[in-house]
């Protein structure tokens, strides 16, 4: 699998281009800015792009969806609950649903509900590797004070979360830990959020 983290934009934001080894297909994740360097990282790799995957809508998400869309015509993959539509000239959209498998290639990405800071927020398991777009971040988790957050979504979503491998590599969609990746281990021992054992104490350190 090629997987790569790609800092981009003025607010700590990482998109993700991922992609078949022999095939060569790809896709990036979340395109919230810096078309080029996306799709340059994509060619770095000699990826074709096939799809556009997003883990949530919000703006600085989506801010390059429509130049990576014009670039590379690739398929747009989102969540179905996510109030969000794409309309672009020709373009393809498909709407997934929990456990959903997005193939790139031979590759394939399982699609992890996980609504709490958006309806129809997700994230993309990949083998060993996970991200978490503003779901779960290194040492936090996404807001939920905004337009369409739901507390006690996100809770659920955190303990979905926590019954997942100890081993699993965790991405999340903006650099805002200590370091710019973890692990589900060192998120459930170091986390406040992931490790609350009640409704109580997330709410008390989210809140």
């Amino acid at each position: 699998m090629i997987f790569e983290q790609v800092p981009i934009g003025p607010m700590q934001n990482f998109g993700y281009v991922i992609g078949d080894e022999n095939s060569k297909e790809g896709a990036i994740v979340d395109p919230g800015w810096n078309a080029d360097k996306l799709i340059g990282a994509a060619k770095h790799h000699r990826l074709t792009v096939k799809k556009i995957i997003l883990t949530h809508a919000h703006f600085d998400h989506v801010k390059a969806l429509q130049e990576v869309y014009e670039k590379t015509t690739a398929e747009i993959v989102l969540h179905e609950d996510e109030p969000y539509e794409p309309d672009f000239e020709n373009s393809t959209v498909t709407r997934v649903k929990d456990n959903h498998i997005v193939k790139i290639g031979a590759l394939k990405c399982r699609i992890v509900h996980t609504p709490g800071h958006t309806p129809g927020s997700i994230c993309l398991l990949l083998g060993s590797k996970m991200i978490t777009g503003d779901t779960l971040f290194v040492g936090g988790c996404g807001r939920v004070d905004l337009p369409g957050s739901n507390p006690q979504q996100m809770w659920t979503s955190l303990q979905k979360l926590r019954k997942m491998d100890d081993t699993l590599e965790i991405y999340p969609g903006h650099d805002y830990g200590e370091t710019p990746s973890s692990t589900m281990e060192h998120e459930k021992k170091h986390n406040p959020f992931l490790a609350s054992a009640t409704k109580k104490e997330f709410f008390t350190s989210r809140l």
